[in-house]
């Protein structure tokens, strides 16, 4: 398991370092009173705060004051509290209010939640069994499923941004948290809105990243299927679909690697063939061989727990249309592909870091750089070309004037 995977949501509460200008600071006229800082990174900090008026605890993030020069870190700060502003399911945590303090610092304040993360409570309770591990991932996929129908893909799910909390008697009640990767549709953006990904750019957590996030391509909602896929097999299991060494190790299974068959990863434990078929699927290597939604996902997933035996036939019937469509879009790889080669000299991908850390994207593919200097090279020599026939004239007016 890769280091510093958590996000910031931590129980127990991180210890106070009194220096902290905003502890003990009232923020918005009094309305938000800053009591404690919970989790801090690179990017900012969060702090648990009494809101004296609603008589409740709540979060609120706040953006490092020196970082608001940097545009893109603004904005993607910005996009994250519209994102989750937008979304109302009771699995996605709830954001009250967001905006700008008199100092300058960009804030979010959201609900106060109590709990463990999911790796969390992995590592203190050992692998789930399947009827407490289902029902987790349902929810979550109900979170998920609104945020696509609104254009957001996560691009970050990992066992640390779905916290466990206890609601309305609820044992296992997940939230979907950190939205700061999230790819947001046209219509969610303002005027002006700085875009902050391209293709060819690689951000995420490399354990969790779906085959073409890895490869830097165009996302859509089977991206975070494959995602939820990986954190369901390692719940599970205690243990990821890949045995790897390095974030680029990672990288490239996902990419190329056939994952461990579930039946295979814990020795004396066996699950229903059918929940391995529902994880195969939400494991293919092409996205249009997923589940079409995570509403399906999900669904497939209450037909595991309800013994559905049909759901088997239809899979097998799913797998067997993907297979006879596999020649149209070129055979699968069974290497890792150049662009996935790190050059020499080229560090690795830094290890998974928490939200509030400072996210640094994957440099280029290498695929990309070529085509990068292809076109360097012939612009240069159109250049070049230029220069000669500049030259040329240079030499023959000189000759017109001589004679």
């Amino acid at each position: 398991m890769m280091p510093c995977r958590d996000s910031w949501y931590h129980s127990p509460i991180a210890p106070m370092r009194p220096q902290d200008p905003f502890i003990g600071r009232d923020i918005l006229n009094g309305s938000f009173q800053i009591l404690q800082k919970i989790g801090s990174g690179g990017m900012g900090a969060v702090y648990r705060a009494l809101q004296p008026e609603m008589n409740r605890m709540v979060g609120v993030k706040i953006l490092h004051p020196k970082l608001a020069s940097r545009q893109d870190l603004v904005s993607r700060f910005r996009r994250e509290a519209r994102a989750m502003s937008q979304l109302s399911h009771p699995n996605t945590v709830k954001v009250f209010l967001y905006g700008e303090l008199d100092d300058g610092s960009l804030y979010i304040i959201m609900e106060f939640l109590e709990g463990k993360n999911l790796n969390q409570t992995l590592r203190a309770d050992g692998p789930f069994s399947v009827e407490r591990a289902l029902p987790i991932l349902i929810q979550v996929c109900g979170a998920l499923d609104e945020a696509h129908r609104a254009g957001i893909i996560h691009r970050d799910l990992k066992p640390e941004n779905i916290f466990i909390v206890q609601s309305a008697g609820v044992r296992d009640y997940p939230k979907v948290l950190d939205f700061g990767l999230a790819k947001v549709g046209e219509r969610q953006m303002r005027p002006g809105s700085v875009i902050l990904t391209q293709e060819g750019m690689v951000f995420g957590t490399p354990e969790f990243m779906s085959p073409e996030q890895a490869q830097g391509k165009t996302l859509a909602a089977a991206s975070d299927i494959y995602s939820l896929a990986v954190i369901l097999y390692e719940v599970l299991t205690g243990k990821l679909p890949f045995d790897a060494k390095s974030p680029i190790d990672y990288i490239q299974l996902h990419v190329t690697g056939r994952p461990i068959p579930l039946n295979q990863r814990v020795s004396g434990r066996v699950f229903p063939p059918l929940l391995e078929q529902v994880i195969d699927r939400a494991l293919a290597k092409r996205p249009e061989d997923r589940f079409s939604s995570a509403a399906d996902f999900a669904s497939a997933m209450q037909q595991v727990l309800a013994g559905d035996s049909k759901l088997a036939t239809r899979l097998a019937s799913a797998a067997r249309s993907a297979d006879a469509l596999a020649p149209a879009f070129g055979s699968r790889p069974t290497e890792a592909p150049a662009a996935l080669r790190p050059p020499q000299g080229t560090a690795a991908m830094s290890a998974p870091t928490p939200l509030l850390g400072a996210y640094e994207p994957h440099p280029k593919a290498p695929e990309a750089i070529r085509s990068q200097r292809l076109n360097l090279l012939l612009l240069g020599g159109i250049a070049i070309g230029f220069l000669l026939i500049g030259v040329g004239l240079a030499v023959a007016l000189m000759r017109f004037v001589i004679r």
